[in-house]
């Protein structure tokens, strides 16, 4: 089955921690992620607008770009369960709790599941799919 699809990028920087990794990866650290939205029509039978667009990609990158803005960029995530949180909340207005353990992986799910539903409510769109960059090598993708 085909589908038309749009796809907008942004670039952001934040930092995190991941608990219980076992590795490096636990160390405080950041990276510049580049988050990739990948949207479809909420409707099959109507997949493009009137001017044969899925969404705009102005309207894309006010909904969900401005968020990842807003709301990580420069920003220091860590998870509501991270035996640190309480410290580094205390020490850092920068500070996210998010209620993930702050991984690629994660990032990328919670943004299609909580964040692209909310910010595209009224649109006629679906986040389908969101791929994090988190350096030049590595990657990772949530898919609907």
């Amino acid at each position: 089955m085909s589908k038309l699809t749009a796809t907008r990028y942004h670039d952001v920087s934040c930092g995190h921690r991941v608990c219980n990794q076992g590795g490096k990866c636990e160390n405080l650290h950041g990276h510049n992620y580049r988050i990739f939205f990948t949207l479809t029509s909420a409707d099959s039978t109507l997949p493009l607008d009137t001017v044969g667009r899925v969404l705009d990609f102005s309207v894309i990158k006010s909904k969900l770009c401005m968020w990842l803005e807003e709301n990580w960029d420069h920003k220091f995530l860590v998870f509501s369960d991270d035996p640190w949180a309480e410290h580094l909340i205390a020490i850092d207005k920068s500070v996210v709790v998010v209620p993930f353990n702050p991984t690629a992986e994660n990032m990328a799910k919670y943004l299609v599941n909580v964040v692209g539903p909310a910010q595209l409510l009224g649109t006629a769109c679906v986040l389908t799919d969101c791929s994090i960059n988190e350096t030049a090598k590595c990657s990772a993708s949530y898919s609907l």
